[in-house]
């Protein structure tokens, strides 16, 4: 039921790609049903990915995928979530592309998030929240994490930038805004999973209906 929910969200959200666009494209399970849509859809687009992954799967059917160190701005990314509250702030990066994402997410008009009902939070902090960090830091930004009340632990494997990450369960998080500018101003850390501006909609399937959150509007 999850699979079908995610595949909801996914088609939803691909409902909004135009010819001509250029779309980020996401990681994770969710965003391969998006992917798998918009292959379906044979729009006249060009893409850009977040993950390595992501872009194999988007050459695999066919998509062009451009290399975004050659690109200053993109129409529609499109994006899943670990959680998402009902204010759009989200914590994102269990499959490890949390800097890659934002950076496609500040690049873009329109960023939309796709998710099934289980990812619905009234407050972030259930997910762990990964940080990406230079190697060279390790241990030095883990304590600093642990200070600000996070347990940490380090996931195996580096990212495709060649950096790790630590996941950081704080909890019930009370500020994430205060908490997103003391995680960023530790030494070593390049990036956080805490996306609290960058969401503009998301589309959430639960039990085979979809609902539409639009930032400053009325869901739908």
């Amino acid at each position: 039921m999850s699979d079908d929910d995610k595949r909801l969200a996914a088609e939803a959200a691909v409902a909004e790609v135009c010819d001509g666009m250029l779309v980020g494209l996401g990681t994770g399970s969710t965003v391969a049903f998006a992917i798998a849509a918009l292959i379906r859809a044979r729009r006249r687009i060009e893409t850009v990915a977040t993950s390595e992954d992501s872009a194999a799967k988007a050459r695999r059917g066919g998509l062009t995928v451009r290399d975004f160190a050659d690109v200053s701005r993109v129409d529609l990314t499109i994006d899943g979530a670990d959680e998402i509250d009902p204010h759009l702030r989200a914590i994102k990066g269990a499959g490890g592309a949390l800097l890659r994402e934002k950076i496609v997410a500040a690049a873009s008009d329109r960023m939309i998030v796709i998710a099934d009902g289980s990812k619905r939070v009234a407050a972030l902090g259930v997910a762990k929240l990964p940080v990406e960090v230079l190697p060279f830091a390790r241990t030095f930004a883990s304590m600093r994490l642990a200070a600000l009340g996070a347990t940490v632990e380090r996931r195996g494997g580096p990212t495709d930038n060649g950096n790790i990450i630590l996941d950081a369960h704080f909890g019930a998080i009370a500020d994430p805004a205060a908490l997103a500018l003391a995680i960023a101003e530790v030494p070593g850390v390049l990036g956080h999973g805490l996306f609290l501006d960058e969401v503009d909609a998301a589309y959430i399937a639960e039990k085979g209906v979809v609902t539409r959150l639009e930032r400053g509007r009325a869901s739908g």
